[in-house]
């Protein structure tokens, strides 16, 4: 996701090509667009983290005795919600187990990195309704007193993918 002068983006494209996957990067546009993207992506990412986290926690909820890690990796055949999101949670529960009971790597606080804030904060300005990654990250923001095994999973699924751990105590 990259920003700035075109001619030099161009100038410079077999770097982006080298450093990416196939197609894994983009000329956004002038300089900032190319934050601003990844910025907007990780703001989705807090929503649909959000989701999958609500919706396993129902399910461990459930009267149903569910296996979750085994829910989990059925998700990854086909499903609608086959992501790697979904991929990392079923990575967690077989390292971890159902429980989550890891309070470094799956704990019920859940560190934010800033930008689902800022996210929230530029829809604002932009007068554009963002109800679901505003309350994914009021979910994290909450999390510090109000711990939950939506939270654990949340965690679970940020160690997975960034070696995210607790938050700090200052940071909350």
């Amino acid at each position: 996701m990259v920003g700035g002068e075109k001619e030099l983006f161009d100038r410079h494209e077999q770097l982006f090509t080298d450093m990416s996957v196939p197609d894994g990067y983009l000329y956004a546009g002038k300089g900032g667009a190319g934050h601003f993207v990844k910025m907007v992506h990780n703001g989705i990412e807090y929503g649909m983290m959000q989701a999958i986290a609500e919706g396993f926690e129902v399910m461990k909820k459930s009267q149903f005795d569910l296996d979750l890690t085994h829910v989990s990796k059925l998700y990854q055949h086909h499903s609608v919600v086959e992501s790697r999101l979904v991929g990392w949670l079923h990575a967690a529960y077989e390292s971890l187990g159902t429980e989550l009971n890891d309070d470094l790597r799956a704990s019920p606080v859940v560190g934010a990195s800033g930008e689902g804030q800022w996210t929230v904060e530029a829809a604002k300005e932009l007068g554009v309704p963002a109800p679901v990654i505003e309350a994914a990250l009021e979910f994290r923001k909450q999390s510090k007193g109000n711990p939950s095994y939506a939270g654990r999973v949340l965690s679970a699924m940020r160690f997975q993918f960034g070696g995210h751990t607790a938050p700090k105590e200052s940071k909350e």
